[in-house]
Parts: structure tokens; sequence; C-alpha cells
């Protein structure tokens, strides 16, 4: 398909209407979801040095964006809820444990970070990088690194963590209980979350985006995004899905002790 296929296909939902009801909630589902995506993104600064590509990062922006990626996900649970089909308890519970096991060694990789940069804003952190490429926290830190690139792949929910979509396993979803309007802000929101998730990570982790020249830094963030999607991508080809109490053990386990590692890593030598 043509490029610009995507954006006729969410206009076209857009324009449509839908006249079955199944309680308010389940339509604020959609609109929640969006809501985290888009609040993610604005706290992030995109380019390194732009006032026009800094958005509203401020002191603290990284808990923020961490509010955020919850905010969202919890808001589908709600409107998954409200839906009264069979499957969605079994979405709502495998995506919620999910989601509370990958942030574990997320949250320790933060603290990390917090207490290696001495600071919770996102655009101190990429500064502290900058200079060469071994000030990256990808080579100052890299324990802390492993633990959030693991928790990613939750995030993504790509193989082998994809338990909540489970294909073959539950034939139904949001893409099919959801149409018209609805159907299109979840599909926005899809691609908007997990580009903000990429910049995140590229910001904390990857140097992020820096350069005198708006383009060429644009072109920078557009590499470095491109080849962290890839990780999950390459990890997903290469594993098989795993069950959801394979998922939430493996989180628990070895991604949360390497961020305790890194943790006492940073504190103490």
């Amino acid at each position: 398909p043509p490029v610009w296929q995507p954006f006729i296909d969410i206009l076209q939902t857009h324009a449509k209407r839908v006249s079955i009801s199944h309680g308010y909630m389940f339509y604020l589902g959609p609109v929640f979801r969006l809501a985290g995506g888009l609040g993610t993104y604005l706290f992030i600064p995109v380019i390194f040095g732009s006032v026009v590509f800094s958005n509203f990062s401020m002191a603290g922006d990284l808990l923020l964006v961490m509010y955020f990626i919850f905010f969202g996900q919890l808001g589908m649970a709600l409107g998954a809820g409200e839906g009264g089909h069979p499957y969605s308890p079994i979405g709502i519970a495998r995506g919620l444990a999910q989601m509370s096991t990958f942030e574990v060694p997320f949250a320790l990789s933060v603290m990390a970070l917090a207490i290696q940069y001495n600071t919770l804003n996102i655009t101190t952190i990429v500064a502290a990088q900058q200079g060469s490429i071994l000030n990256w926290t990808l080579f100052t830190n890299p324990l802390a690194v492993i633990a959030a690139m693991i928790s990613l792949l939750g995030m993504n929910m790509h193989s082998p963590f994809s338990i909540v979509l489970a294909p073959q396993e539950i034939p139904i979803g949001p893409p099919i209980e959801m149409n018209s309007s609805f159907l299109a802000t979840l599909q926005t929101n899809r691609g908007l979350f997990g580009s903000a998730k990429l910049v995140l990570f590229m910001n904390l982790y990857f140097g992020g985006a820096a350069h005198a020249n708006i383009f060429v830094a644009l072109a920078i963030m557009v590499v470095k995004t491109f080849l962290i999607y890839m990780f999950s991508v390459f990890v997903g080809a290469a594993f098989p899905r795993f069950r959801p109490e394979q998922s939430m053990r493996f989180f628990l386990k070895w991604p949360t002790l390497i961020g305790i590692l890194s943790i006492i890593l940073v504190a103490y030598f």
C-alpha cells in the first residue's frame, strides 16, 4: 500500500459513526489511551538544544512521563472492562500484570540514572551525555540500559511478551470491539505512544539527538529510534511467546536483579 494509506484509513474511520453503546467508560478508554500517549510525548524533549522541539520539558519531567505511561494503559483497561466481552477480563488481567512487572526493572533503571546524574530532568540527563559517545549511559551504566531495554520488550509487547493481544489465542480485542472513530483514536495512539517511548529511551540511554543543524539532529533521531525499535523486532522474531506466568516471572527475576545491581554500582562504586 502507498505510504499515505494509513492516513486515509484514519480519516475514513473518524468519519464513520456507530449506534452501539457499551457505556461511557467503554468509549472513554481510547480517549484516556490517547491522552496517555500524547502526554508522554509532550513532556519529552525531542531535539536537545532546540526550543521548538523541547516540548514542555521541565524539572522532574521524567517522573511525569512515567505516570503518563501508566495513565493510558489503566484508562484502556477500564474501557475494555466496560465492554462486557468474556475475553476482556483475560486481556485486562494479563495486561495489568505484565505492566506491573516490566515497570519494576524500568523504575530501577530510572533510579540508577537519577543517582548517576543527580537529576530527574530529561534535558539535563541528555546534556550529561554530550561530548563523546563514551558519555552515553550505554557505556557509563550498561546494567541500567540492559534492564531498561528488556523492559522495553514488554512495553512494545513483541514476542516473547505478546501475551495481551496473544495472536492465534484470543480472537478478539480492541481492534475488533472498537470501531469508527474509536478505532481511529486507538490506532493513532499506537503510533504516537510507540514513538514517544523510543524518543524517551534515546534520550535516557543513547545520548539523545543533538546537533547544531536541526535537520541533522532530526536524522540522528530517526536513525537511533529506528535501531531501538528494531531491537524489539529482532527479539520478537527469534523467540516464541511466553505464557503469562512465564512473562511475569521473567521480569521479576533477571531484569529486576540487573536493575538492582545497576543502582548498587552507581551508588557505591
